[in-house]
């Protein structure tokens, strides 16, 4: 497995962020930090940057039991303090032009027994002193990727059915055949990949779609896309024109809803793990693109931190295309990661857009709302793919066209 590892940090480094000569590499920032037992793999990661020709590696390393001490015990003040001091680093780092790798992979437990309003206040601390270089990085202003591995608490959550020694390993062959890792050459099956998602994109975007509509038991939803929208793939540009992979892996189509233009009622299909509290049963109802009523049959406090977060957080930012028989799909497992779930179903984001119109990347925060993209400190997706789901396109010359049918692409396009 250590040589399939290899190839899959090689995969991250020059598919997924296509690290350049001479530029530094992040790798951890945030929430998103390196744990202990992801320790094997970050050092795989730096081995193949510096044989890219990195400048500089930096690894910002964490622990999820010293994070759950710290929300459940410390002066939270203090918190917020020291993330603004790691956010001053990596923005130094920016400027110089660096990458970035994250390796999501929290305990779906992490914060149980942990009043709620500790752990808001320790979210929002984090976010919002990111929440600038978050919006550069979302804006491609900066290249990135995020590429799990796995660590013990989040592989006993995933395969409780064996033994507690043979679980990291397991999901270890998760995560590797989810990421298309486990070929003789990943970085070629990857570009026949990318092509692929890119083809499907390009049909989407010659249709001229104005809406969608979703129904499904207990879905039935209307969006309206942004005007001047595009639906984007894996392998698009940073400002430079390098082009990058921000999740590895990914099989979506994704673009941008309009802000206002979201009504009727959505439930979600497979359970959300957001910053160590798990979320199941989630049902939301949109009025102009307002959520006006929402409920989860677990995880409610959880599910209204997020649409409570502030004023963009009731509102959608993404939309996104992936069918039932994708890979991670077929492989018929829940991962309590959105990495990996948000790759085996269709869902949506709540909170901030991806700027995906004409001339959106250079639009300033302040005229998203203006062209229909939303903001907000949150960009939370969920996941509400089935095989029961039908979406139909509405065109901009008022036809009717079949996009998903029994959770499947309705065209072979």
């Amino acid at each position: 497995m250590i040589e399939q590892m290899r190839k899959y940090a090689e995969l991250v480094v020059r598919v997924g962020v296509n690290l350049q000569p001479g530029q530094p590499l992040v790798i951890g920032f945030g929430s998103r930090q390196v744990y202990p037992d992801q320790v094997p793999f970050a050092r795989l990661l730096a081995q193949a940057a510096y044989d890219a020709g990195a400048s500089y590696v930096h690894i910002d390393w964490g622990d999820e039991w010293w994070l759950r001490e710290t929300v459940k015990r410390a002066d939270l003040a203090i918190l917020r303090q020291c993330a603004q001091w790691q956010v001053e680093w990596v923005e130094r780092l920016a400027e110089m032009g660096a990458a970035y790798v994250a390796m999501p992979a929290s305990d779906p437990a992490l914060f149980a027994g942990i009043p709620r309003d500790r752990v808001e206040q320790a979210e929002r601390a984090v976010r919002e002193a990111f929440r600038l270089f978050d919006n550069q990085r979302t804006s491609d202003r900066y290249r990135w990727t995020l590429a799990s591995a796995p660590t013990q608490a989040w592989a006993d959550a995933v395969h409780p059915e064996l033994p507690r020694e043979d679980r990291l390993e397991a999901l270890w062959r998760d995560i590797l055949q989810a990421s298309r890792a486990t070929g003789e050459d990943p970085i070629a099956d990857w570009e026949q990949h990318i092509a692929n998602l890119k083809r499907r994109a390009a049909w989407l975007n010659d249709l001229k779609i104005h809406a969608l509509h979703y129904r499904a038991p207990g879905t039935d939803l209307t969006i309206e896309l942004a005007e001047g929208h595009y639906f984007e793939a894996a392998g698009h540009p940073d400002v430079k024109g390098f082009r990058f992979v921000a999740n590895i892996p990914t099989e979506e189509v994704f673009t941008a809803p309009k802000k206002t233009g979201v009504n009727g009622t959505v439930a979600s299909t497979m359970p959300l793990n957001h910053g160590g509290s798990l979320i199941e049963g989630i049902r939301l109802r949109f009025e102009n693109g307002r959520i006006v009523e929402y409920s989860a049959e677990k995880g409610e406090e959880a599910l209204k931190a997020i649409i409570e977060a502030d004023e963009g957080s009731h509102y959608l930012g993404e939309v996104a295309l992936v069918p039932v028989d994708s890979p991670i799909a077929q492989m018929n497992r829940i991962f309590y990661n959105t990495l990996f779930d948000e790759n085996a179903s269709c869902h949506l984001a709540i909170g901030r857009a991806y700027p995906l119109i004409e001339g959106g990347h250079e639009l300033a925060h302040e005229d998203w709302e203006a062209h229909g993209l939303n903001d907000s400190l949150m960009h939370v997706d969920f996941m509400i793919g089935s095989a029961d789901l039908d979406i139909d396109a509405v065109l901009q010359d008022g036809r009717t066209v079949p996009i998903f049918r029994k959770g499947r692409w309705a065209s072979e396009a």
